[in-house]
């Protein structure tokens, strides 16, 4: 049994279909980066995932429950499921700490005390020690998305799901949030959908290609970097090394 199984999930808005049937699967700890061009569908992929937006057709399994059957009862699934936004969606008007907790307190109904312990672990993990008590407003865009990841891994889940976490900041914050990344990798899994190509060289267990709804090539980095199969892979990626630098 995998620890999540995607099975022919397919999403149309109207009459434009964004997702063809698309199927993969992962295991625990594992790190999977999606790439591709915009408009594709990865996003929609990671909505369908944590049902956000359910697919029209498909399955998708965790830890061997169906999430995209209607008698799951889907809140408790996606305590298992941290999402991290690409615009960090904070309340604006709790501190950082509070931003963590609160959910603690919510969801898995945790005491004050514990949810705020839990919490201050967290933001530690992801370096903002210093900034537990302040608020969005105070924060940069690379501490606030950090605060997303800390918030996502207070609830102990089993997957992380990232849609192009980095892709709202300024380029000198992203390096901070991808090294928390990066010190996730293996402990959590992750599924991440970004354009980070050092990220994915580096950190990725299996890369996936996807274009106009469907995976065109998946493989480990150094496979898709160096010895692409198909045609389209290899001139997408050179493409976007060329725009984003080797490394």
């Amino acid at each position: 049994m995998h620890m999540l199984e995607v099975k022919d999930v397919h999403k149309s808005y109207g009459n434009l279909e964004v997702l063809k049937g698309i199927s993969f699967t992962m295991e625990k700890g594992e790190t999977k980066v999606i790439i591709g061009t915009s408009g594709t569908g990865k996003s929609t992929l990671l909505y369908c995932i944590n049902q956000l937006n359910p697919p029209d057709k498909g399955e998708v399994w965790l830890d061997g429950e169906e999430i995209t059957n209607p008698e799951t009862d889907i809140n408790k699934i996606r305590q298992k499921i941290g999402f991290v936004f690409q615009e960090f969606n904070l309340f604006n008007h709790l501190t950082a700490l509070r931003n963590v907790s609160i959910g603690l307190e919510k969801v898995k109904g945790m005491d004050k005390e514990k949810a705020q312990e839990r919490a201050m672990a967290e933001l530690t993990r992801v370096g903002l020690k210093e900034q537990v008590q302040q608020y969005p407003a105070q924060l940069s865009g690379g501490q606030k998305q950090r605060v997303g990841i800390a918030r996502a891994l207070a609830m102990d889940p089993m997957i992380i799901l990232f849609d192009e976490p980095t892709s709202a900041l300024d380029p000198e914050l992203i390096g901070d949030v991808l090294d928390v990344m990066k010190a996730l990798a293996g402990s959590v899994a992750m599924l991440v959908v970004t354009h980070e190509m050092g990220f994915a060289r580096n950190v990725a267990d299996e890369i996936i290609f996807m274009e106009g709804g469907i995976i065109v090539e998946s493989g480990p980095p150094k496979q898709m970097f160096q010895y692409p199969k198909k045609p389209r892979t290899k001139e997408f990626l050179g493409k976007i090394s060329t725009l984003y630098g080797k490394e």
